[in-house]
């Protein structure tokens, strides 16, 4: 008789317990940066007037900076032995951020919009961040640190063209 596969245990010095708090954060992480790549997708294809070109391109460098950031914030995810949600549903479920209106904004509301989105996955990489220090989770803080300054900075540069 076969004996049937058991998983291997996870011996890195994280409890399971600290490590399920931390995947739950990063999950929502996930969420919140998969939401806000397809928000600003969105507004690359339908940006309009005067800033077209401007916009249309710094939107396209955002939207792809976002959509590298989420394979490593999943593999994280799996690093700390839970599944990574990958689901409209799961993502809607966990995002604190609101989907991409229906109808295309003017071109400055699609600025506030992300501004508010980059604010937003920041306070939720930040609030990660005491889960991973209380673990000696290293290698989440440093992602957290890293998506921390790229949606501060963006956020940054994104109020610049309000004033």
């Amino acid at each position: 008789m076969a004996k049937s596969a058991q998983a291997p245990t996870i011996s890195i010095d994280i409890t399971e317990a600290d490590r399920r708090k931390i995947a739950t954060g990063l999950s929502h992480l996930l969420a919140d940066t998969y939401t806000l790549y397809l928000t600003t997708h969105n507004f690359h294809w339908n940006v309009t007037g005067p800033m077209f070109t401007s916009l249309h391109t710094m939107f396209m460098t955002q939207y792809t900076e976002l959509w590298n950031a989420v394979d490593p914030i999943a593999e994280r995810i799996r690093s700390l032995g839970h599944a990574a949600p990958g689901s409209y549903a799961q993502f809607g479920k966990l995002s604190s951020l609101k989907d991409a209106p229906a109808t295309p904004p003017k071109a400055m509301d699609m600025v506030r919009i992300l501004v508010t989105g980059h604010e937003a996955v920041a306070r939720t990489a930040r609030g990660v961040f005491p889960l991973a220090d209380k673990a000696n989770d290293e290698p989440t803080a440093d992602l957290l640190t890293q998506r921390l300054t790229v949606h501060e900075q963006t956020a940054w540069m994104l109020r610049s063209l309000l004033e």
